[in-house]
């Protein structure tokens, strides 16, 4: 018997890559990606009374709130978004981009619902605009895909270039 039919050689190796590989560059790709709409959003909304007139012409809080969250609102997507580029806490600042994205897509329809015809101030301007100018449907799943990458980054936030691990916030 010939010594090269018994021996048979080692499986060749898969070259496919495996989620373990690809996923962390996934949720880099999602981080930054997030980061940059957040913080283009956050710019967009200066000066601060743009943002104060987007969030009252939703007609949903009493003005003193709505000037509150119009003057933080803008702060607090910067925070998000630094906390997704350097990767901190990237976990709970992904749920709670996903959390506020679905907060912007309740009163999105909440003023299509209701009929009112508001630019929904998401990147700068809002206020009141010609029936045939509101963009809710766009609106609206551009926001679903914002909260989409927000989720993932949420379940998997294992990322290269996150200070999570360095600091031993991710296990």
């Amino acid at each position: 018997m010939d010594t090269a039919e018994t021996t048979s050689a080692p499986p060749a190796r898969d070259r496919t890559p495996t989620w373990r590989t690809v996923q962390p560059w996934l949720t880099l790709a999602c981080r930054v990606g997030l980061a940059v709409v957040l913080i283009t959003a956050a710019v967009s909304k200066y000066p601060p009374a743009l943002s104060v007139q987007a969030v009252e012409a939703y007609d949903l809080l009493p003005t003193d709130l709505a000037r509150l969250i119009g003057y933080t609102l803008p702060l607090f997507e910067l925070a998000l978004a630094v906390l997704l580029l350097v990767g901190l806490a990237t976990r709970y600042a992904a749920a709670a981009t996903t959390l506020l994205m679905i907060v912007f897509i309740a009163g999105i329809v909440s003023a299509m619902a209701r009929g009112l015809s508001i630019d929904c101030g998401c990147f700068g301007g809002g206020g009141q605009v010609d029936p045939e100018e509101t963009t809710y449907g766009l609106s609206i799943a551009r926001d679903i895909g914002f909260a989409a990458l927000g989720a993932f980054i949420a379940v998997w936030p294992r990322s290269p270039f996150a200070l999570d691990r360095p600091l031993g916030l991710f296990r």
